[in-house]
C-alpha cells in the first residue's frame, strides 16, 4: 500500500507528488496516455517565474525527472473507478489491477476538444491533429490551417509558421482571446493570413485532407481554403466520469472544488485543470498540487 495515489502526471499531479514525497510518504502515480499533460504539447513556455523560456516538454521532463529521483512510483495505467473502504482506505481499479492507498489526488487535467464535424475523426492523423507540437513537422513546406482564438492556438500559430508555406489562422468569433504579445508576434509573420467570423462546415478530401470549408458568420458564404492539414485548438474538456461517486462535478464534467482542493469525500483531493476554477496555467496547475499535498500529508497523519 502506497501513502498516497496520485491520478494524472501533469504539472499538478507531478507536482504533488513532489510535495508528498517531500513530506516523507510514499506515492504511485498513475497515468493513462503521457507524463507531462498539456505543458508537453507546448512549443514554448514563457509564464513560469524565473524561467525565461522553455519547451513544454523539457520543462515536464525535468518535473518527471525529480519525482522519479525522489522515489516516486509511476505506472501508465488508465484509472477505472476508486472506491473509498470501511478502513477509510481507497482502492483504485485500473485496466492492469488494482492499487491501495490512504489518501487519493485527482489531477486528471484536461482532453482536447473536438470540433464536432463530420469525418473529424476519420481523418485523424490523415489531415486532421489537434497538437501541432506532435504533427507539425510532417507538414513543412505545405500549406495548413488552424482553427482556434486563444493563447495555445496562436503558440502552435507561430510554431507552424517557422516551416510551413502557409498558415491559414481562422477563428470562429471576430477577435482573438490571447494575450498581446502572442497577437502581435503572429500579426508579423509572413505566412500567416488571418481571417475571422468563421464556421467550420467541411472537410474535404477522401482518404487525405485536401482542405477544409468554412461559413461566414456575418453573410452567410462559403469560404474555402485548400490544405493538407487542419490543426484543432479550440479548448479543452475534463474527463472526470470515473470519479463521480466520489466527487461532485459541475455540468461541464469538472470537479466541484475551490483553492483548498478538497472535495466531498475525506481523503480525496484535487488538483490542477480538472477541477472547476477561473485560470488554468502552469503556475495555478502547481500552485494546487503544492496545496493538495500539503493537505494530504496533513490528512495521513490525523489517521
Amino acid at each position: 500500500m502506497h501513502d498516497v495515489i496520485v491520478i494524472g502526471a501533469g504539472v499538478a499531479g507531478m507536482t504533488a507528488a513532489l510535495n508528498v514525497l517531500r513530506g516523507g510518504k510514499s506515492v504511485l502515480v498513475l497515468e493513462s496516455e503521457s507524463f507531462g499533460g498539456q505543458v508537453s504539447f507546448s512549443p514554448r513556455v514563457e509564464n513560469v517565474p524565473s524561467i525565461k523560456q522553455i519547451s513544454g516538454s523539457e520543462f515536464a521532463d525535468n518535473l518527471f525527472e525529480q519525482i522519479t529521483d525522489l522515489g516516486a512510483d509511476v505506472e501508465l495505467e488508465k484509472v477505472l473507478k476508486v472506491e473509498k473502504q470501511e478502513d477509510k482506505t481507497f482502492v483504485v481499479t485500473t485496466d492492469y489491477g488494482a492499487h491501495t492507498a490512504k489518501a487519493v489526488i485527482l489531477a486528471t487535467g484536461v482532453k482536447h476538444r473536438h470540433i464536432g464535424v463530420e469525418r473529424e475523426l476519420d481523418l485523424v492523423g490523415h489531415g486532421v491533429s489537434y497538437c501541432a507540437v506532435c504533427d507539425g513537422a510532417f507538414y513543412e513546406g505545405e500549406e495548413v490551417a488552424l482553427i482556434g482564438d486563444a493563447n495555445t492556438a496562436l503558440q502552435y500559430s507561430l510554431l507552424l509558421s517557422n516551416y510551413c508555406k502557409k498558415v491559414y489562422v481562422l477563428t470562429l468569433f471576430d477577435k482573438f482571446f490571447a494575450d498581446k504579445i502572442l497577437v502581435d508576434r503572429l500579426r508579423r509573420r509572413d505566412n500567416v493570413e488571418i481571417h475571422h467570423n468563421l464556421s467550420l462546415q467541411e472537410f474535404l478530401g477522401e482518404e487525405e485532407l485536401t482542405g477544409i470549408r468554412l461559413k461566414n458568420t456575418k453573410d452567410g458564404t462559403d469560404f474555402m481554403v485548400r490544405c493538407k492539414g487542419c490543426f484543432i485548438c479550440i479548448g479543452q474538456v475534463p474527463d472526470n466520469k470515473a470519479f463521480e461517486n466520489i466527487v461532485d462535478l459541475d455540468r461541464a464534467g469538472y470537479i466541484v472544488s475551490d483553492e483548498s482542493c478538497t472535495t466531498k469525500t475525506d481523503g480525496v483531493f484535487v488538483a490542477g485543470d480538472c477541477r472547476t476554477k477561473k485560470m488554468r496555467q502552469i503556475t495555478t496547475a502547481a500552485a494546487d498540487g503544492a496545496t493538495a499535498a500539503f493537505l494530504v500529508n496533513n490528512y495521513i497523519d490525523t489517521l
